[in-house]
């Protein structure tokens, strides 16, 4: 199969699309013949260098496309249906791919808005599971108008949160269609939400690593009612949870999302498709900021 892959460090112009062998399904998982792949910021994170060490890697967790092997203890799911998830081998940009969770695609959506809800989805539920979000809760999401903000808005709401939001003052229009409250990140940001609570609010998740931290536990009364995604350094030196997946994760969200998204109650913004092989020019574009919206790359 053809794969995106990186065999040194650097720029965009180290991807290459290259020849690897088919990838096989264990015990629980389904592979899939991929129609669209997601890509996120860990992206050129590991192609930079910044995570992984190791070398030759792959790049993708997320995907959709149409199910051609499963594995042992498989039932819910056919060969030849339809389906969005996440993959724990960090290979889905890719023409074939193993999925360990996933979710039938609703009629509502397309392949590509199919491919951009699973890594987004699984991280905004995971932070509210953590933070312990439920009915009643008043929520401060730090960074609502990105991928995994909008989707944090969405969950939370649907859990019957209030939500305030954070954004630029051009995604305040989307933030209050998602159900959000929006105020606008930057100084003045704490005496803006007071403006909304004025007793402060009873959680607050960071999505966007924006050095907000200490002014999220001021609102929130303390750092453990505080989670951040985005903020692993800022996180130890206030005391603030940090949340990865290397400790779990919410792998009920594709479901979740579907079933909303169905209802026309969820979604994740794409910013732009590239084709497979024009991957480099993606990171680009992911790495300039130039595009609001989620990325995503498409397999013929």
């Amino acid at each position: 199969m053809k794969a995106v892959r990186f065999d040194r460090f650097g720029g965009p112009e180290v991807l290459r699309i290259v020849e690897l062998p088919d990838p096989r399904p264990g015990p629980g998982e389904i592979r899939i013949r991929v129609r669209a792949a997601g890509i996120n910021a860990s992206d050129w994170k590991k192609r930079r260098g910044l995570m992984d060490r190791e070398l030759p890697q792959t790049l993708g967790y997320e995907a959709a496309g149409v199910v051609d092997e499963v594995g042992e203890g498989v039932v819910e799911v056919a060969v030849g249906d339809w389906v969005f998830g996440a993959s724990p081998y960090g290979a889905a940009q890719a023409e074939l791919a193993v999925l360990s969770f996933w979710a039938p695609v609703p009629d509502s959506l397309g392949w590509a808005a199919a491919a951009a809800i699973p890594a987004a989805a699984e991280t905004a539920a995971r932070a509210l599971d953590r933070l312990g979000v439920t009915a009643g809760s008043t929520l401060l999401v730090n960074g609502a108008s990105g991928s995994v903000g909008t989707a944090a808005v969405q969950f939370a709401v649907e859990r019957g949160a209030r939500v305030i939001g954070t954004g630029s003052p051009g995604t305040h229009g989307a933030l209050r269609s998602l159900g959000a409250a929006p105020v606008a990140y930057g100084a003045g940001m704490p005496d803006r939400v007071r403006a909304l609570a004025p007793s402060g609010v009873d959680l607050a998740l960071d999505v966007a690593g924006s050095g907000v931290l200490p002014e999220l536990v001021e609102l929130a009364g303390a750092p453990e009612r505080v989670l951040t995604v985005a903020d692993f350094a800022g996180a130890r030196q206030t005391g603030v949870r940090f949340s990865s997946g290397d400790t779990g994760r919410a792998t009920y969200a594709p479901a979740l999302a579907a079933r909303m998204s169905a209802q026309g109650r969820f979604s994740v913004p794409v910013g732009r498709t590239f084709p497979l092989t024009e991957v480099a020019g993606a990171h680009r574009v992911g790495e300039a900021g130039a595009v609001r919206g989620k990325l995503v790359l498409l397999v013929n």
